[in-house]
């Protein structure tokens, strides 16, 4: 009989990054609420981690970063505004976003890197799994990634990567991970990871994306990591030290992700971002899709 280890209820999502590759637009708006379209990116991440069942979440935050407390938040004088004008649709609009979560906020103080913003959720998760969804990285909806990551982690225990097969050239930009095969076409087992290696000396073309499910191994693993790549404590040297000892926390499992992602952490990405998901809008699409065929036909 197949082992179910326990349902992972809470998801933490790291936004303390000063956005500098923004700036001047980040300068005092955190890069978590630039638009996409016409919702703030966390807002998606937050909304996927609800879809999978997961909503008890904290978010990572820093200095100057207020405003994202603020739009989880009811606005009562906003709501009241809007009943007086009878504007129900955007009433709602407003009101989803404080109704998606049960929110909880910490600050991270130092930018000691993302293997820090984890070992800051520890006295909240403490020994239960939880979930890391990182603000760059959008999954669109029809593809459940997180979801499938929670399904692989209750029946196998221990740690779930997400994964994307990359160009050869593109390796050095993310973690990259050692894979053996199993029976599943989408699942691997991880047996080594390496932070942004050059492409001679990456393992695979298996580059990591923003999704993990990690087991609270991780918090004992991330207190004694010394600082890494950029002086940062690196969360994949910690999930490296899991896959080379699975007697630590269980195993460590990869996910490889086929579907629909969008990059808003680097700003052509992120144009392109709002162009593909802008042009899918039932109310924006038809008339935005035939403007962008005559300003490429025309223009360009």
């Amino acid at each position: 009989m197949t082992q179910l280890h326990p349902v992972i209820k809470k998801a933490v999502i790291p936004a303390a990054g000063l956005g500098t590759r923004f700036l001047p637009a980040t300068k005092a708006t955190p890069k978590e609420m630039l638009p996409v379209v016409d919702k703030p990116a966390i807002q998606y991440v937050v909304e996927e981690a609800v879809s999978a069942g997961l909503d008890d979440i904290l978010m990572i935050t820093g200095r100057n970063k207020r405003a994202l407390e603020d739009h989880f938040d009811r606005n009562y004088e906003l709501e009241s505004a809007l009943i007086a004008k009878g504007d129900d649709d955007k009433l709602k609009k407003v009101q989803e976003s404080s109704d998606l979560a049960t929110m909880h906020y910490v600050r991270q103080g130092d930018p000691r890197g993302l293997g820090h913003a984890v070992l800051c959720a520890e006295p909240h998760v403490g020994d239960e799994p939880f979930a890391v969804l990182l603000g760059d990285d959008l999954i669109d909806p029809r593809d459940p990634l997180l979801r499938r990551m929670t399904e692989i982690q209750q029946r196998s225990g221990g740690t779930v990567v997400a994964l994307m097969e990359v160009d050869p050239s593109q390796v050095h930009l993310y973690g990259c991970a050692a894979v053996e095969h199993t029976g599943e076409s989408d699942v691997v087992r991880i047996t080594g990871l390496v932070e942004k290696p050059d492409a001679a000396d990456a393992p695979s073309n298996y580059a990591v994306i923003g999704r993990y499910v990690l087991d609270p191994a991780i918090f004992g693993i991330l207190r004694e990591t010394e600082p890494g790549r950029g002086g940062e404590i690196q969360l994949t040297d910690a999930l490296q030290k899991l896959a080379a000892d699975e007697t630590v926390g269980g195993p460590v499992h990869g996910v490889v992700f086929r579907g629909r992602r969008y990059d808003t952490g680097d700003r052509g990405d992120y144009l392109r971002a709002i162009v593909r998901l802008a042009c899918e809008r039932e109310d924006l699409g038809p008339e935005f899709r035939t403007w962008l065929r005559h300003y490429v036909t025309e223009e360009m």
